[in-house]
C-alpha cells in the first residue's frame, strides 16, 4: 500500500487472510469458554439489547433508537452498555448461574482497546461471595491461552504470564505504592473528601477547580496505577473504594472500600467484578445522583429502570463479573489492536 492510500476493506480477501488467524483463534476461545461454563452448570443466556434505560452510570454513553409504535407514537430506547440489569433480573427470577456472550455499546469511545460496539462476557452466581467470581476470571483467562497455545501475553512492551498466580492487590495499597496517596484517609465513612485528595494527589496529575473526587481518582489510577498493573503476571486489583463502587455492596468490615475487583494483564484491565448491591433504596439513590452529575457534566440523563430496581426487591446474594471479550482474545492470539478479533469492524477499523 503507498503512502496516504487508504487501506481495503476488511472484506477484500487479502485482509481478511491476514485477519482470518486472529479470528480462528476468536472462534476457538468462544468454544472452549462455552464448554468450561457448561461444566460449571451455568445456563447460557441472551437478553435484550434495546432498553428503556442503557444504565445509570455517569461517564458511560449508549446510542438511542426511537421505536414507532402501529399508532406512530414514538418511544425513546437505548442500545444497552451493559446486560446487567436484565441478568439481574433474571437472577430476581431464580437463575442462579447464568452466562452471557453480550453484544453491548459504548458512545464516545473507540481506540486501540475501545469499540462503539464488542462483546461482554458478563456471568452472576448467586448465594456465592465474590471471590468465586475472581477465581473464575482465573481459570478463563488461562484457558483462552491454552487454547491459542500462546505462552505470554504482550501488549504495547508489557507482558504477562497468563498460567502464573495472580498478584492480589488492594486499591489502597496500590496508591501508596505507585503514587504515595493514602487513599482511605479521603474517604472517611465511605464519604469521598475531595479536598483531601487534591492535596495528596496534586503532585501527581493536573487538577482542576471542577475535578470531583472521583475525576482525581480516575487521573491517578490512569496515569499513575494502572500500567503498573498485570506486569510479569495477573493482577487482581480489589477493595474499590465505596465513592467508585455504584453497584457493589460495601465490605461488611470496613464501608470505606466496596466488594470490588478488576483483572489486569499488561497493563489492560481484563474484567470489572463485584459483590452485587441488592438494597434498592440505596441503589436508587446512588443512579439518581450519577445522573444529576451526569446531567451537570453532559447535558443528559438517562431514565432509571423501575423494573429492575423492582427486581432488586427479590433478588438473592450475588456476585457478578464482565469479561471483555475482545480484548481476551487480543492478547491470546498475539494480535495488537482490539478490532483485529472482530469478525465485521466497522468501516475504518481492522
Amino acid at each position: 500500500m503507498n503512502a496516504g492510500q487508504e487501506p481495503s476493506p476488511w472484506w477484500m480477501p487479502g485482509r481478511h487472510v491476514d485477519r482470518k488467524p486472529f479470528l480462528q483463534a476468536r472462534s476457538a476461545i468462544t468454544r472452549a469458554t462455552r464448554e468450561w461454563f457448561g461444566g460449571e452448570g451455568f445456563t447460557e443466556v441472551e437478553t435484550g439489547i434495546l432498553q428503556k434505560s442503557p444504565g445509570n452510570e455517569t461517564h458511560l454513553h449508549a446510542p438511542s433508537a426511537d421505536l414507532t409504535s402501529a399508532s406512530g407514537d414514538k418511544t425513546r430506547h437505548y442500545l444497552r452498555t451493559s446486560p446487567e440489569f436484565a441478568c439481574k433480573k433474571l437472577l430476581a427470577a431464580g437463575e442462579t448461574r447464568i452466562v452471557e456472550f453480550a453484544r453491548v455499546f459504548r458512545d464516545r469511545e473507540r481506540g486501540l482497546l475501545h469499540l462503539p460496539e464488542f462483546t461482554m462476557l458478563e456471568w452472576y452466581r448467586a448465594n456465592e461471595g465474590y471471590e468465586a467470581v475472581m477465581a473464575d476470571c482465573i481459570v478463563v483467562i488461562a484457558r483462552a491461552a491454552q487454547e491459542t497455545g500462546i505462552g505470554t501475553f504482550s501488549f504495547r512492551g508489557k507482558s504477562a504470564d497468563p498460567f502464573a498466580a495472580p498478584e492480589l492487590l488492594t486499591v489502597a495499597d496500590a496508591f501508596s505504592r505507585f503514587a504515595s496517596i493514602d487513599l482511605l484517609a479521603t474517604i472517611p465513612e465511605g464519604q469521598a473528601d475531595r479536598n483531601a485528595l487534591a492535596v495528596m494527589a496534586g503532585h501527581h496529575v493536573r487538577i482542576t477547580e471542577d475535578d470531583t473526587w472521583s475525576d482525581i481518582f480516575s487521573k491517578v489510577l490512569v496515569e499513575h496505577i494502572e500500567p503498573n498493573l498485570g506486569l510479569g503476571r495477573l493482577t487482581i486489583l480489589y477493595e474499590y473504594p465505596a465513592p467508585e463502587s455504584a453497584l457493589a455492596r460495601a465490605k461488611p468490615s470496613d464501608p470505606r472500600v466496596a466488594e470490588r475487583f478488576e483483572v489486569y494483564a499488561c497493563g489492560v484491565e481484563l474484567a470489572n467484578g463485584f459483590g452485587e448491591l441488592i438494597d434498592a433504596g440505596e441503589q436508587r439513590l446512588r443512579f439518581t445522583a450519577a445522573m444529576d452529575e451526569k446531567e451537570r457534566r453532559y447535558g443528559e440523563r438517562y431514565p432509571l429502570d423501575e423494573d429492575f430496581l423492582a427486581a432488586m426487591t427479590r433478588m438473592p446474594e450475588a456476585c457478578g463479573v464482565a469479561l471483555g471479550f475482545d480484548r481476551l482474545v487480543m492478547l491470546a492470539s498475539g494480535a495488537t489492536r482490539v478490532d483485529q478479533v472482530v469478525w465485521t469492524p466497522q468501516e475504518g477499523d481492522a
